[in-house]
């Protein structure tokens, strides 16, 4: 018996194609990852989470013939996530916008981009809401780039392959974003607090 979990995400996807028993193992590999990735990108009910990630599963595997070899599958499967959450967004006009910071860790992330301390630390309840609330506060093209590259620690290459943007243009993303962060941080007084 082979051991698929040992297997790379591109071997498992030709496995899958011949077998889809194997198809398992991309699911097991990648679940709690996008079910992470959903959470941060939207606020709705753990039942529609649910259904968002049942449905990105179902188009992966619906559109496994047409995966290009030459990407990472990460960097597809959070191409097929990111826009199954707008779709889904206009579908059901959730609010695709608010973004859930699941751990203390994730705030603390966003936090260092405020302050130019990298070992700074949100230990109050009321700071933690302060980081979601201008994280929210920011144009979506910025949230997402910032959630991507630090939140689900992102390569620019693989968030140039999920946003179908050249990896310069990330790069700017990036940087304005994280400068519209710290404005945004500051509007609340965050910067103050760390």
């Amino acid at each position: 018996m082979e051991n698929h979990e040992k297997k790379l995400d591109e071997e498992l996807v030709k496995c899958s194609l011949k077998d889809e028993d194997c198809f398992y193992y991309l699911i097991k590999r990648y679940e709690l990852k996008i079910l992470r990735y959903i959470n941060r990108m939207t606020k709705v009910s753990q039942q529609e989470t649910e259904d968002i990630l049942q449905e990105i599963f179902l188009k992966v595997y619906l559109n496994l013939n047409g995966f290009d070899q030459k990407l990472k599958f990460s960097s597809w499967i959070y191409r097929i996530a990111r826009n199954e959450i707008i779709n889904n967004y206009y579908k059901n006009r959730i609010s695709s916008g608010m973004v859930r910071l699941g751990t203390d860790k994730d705030v603390n992330i966003l936090a260092g981009l405020i302050s130019d301390d990298a070992h700074v630390k949100y230990t109050s309840l009321d700071s933690a809401r302060q980081v979601r609330k201008a994280l929210n506060k920011l144009p979506v093209k910025y949230r997402d780039v910032l959630v991507l590259r630090f939140l689900e620690e992102k390569s620019y290459n693989e968030i140039s392959d999920i946003l179908r943007m050249p990896s310069g243009t990330v790069a700017t993303l990036i940087n304005r974003a994280k400068v519209k962060f710290k404005k945004v941080a500051q509007h609340y007084h965050l910067d103050s607090e760390v």
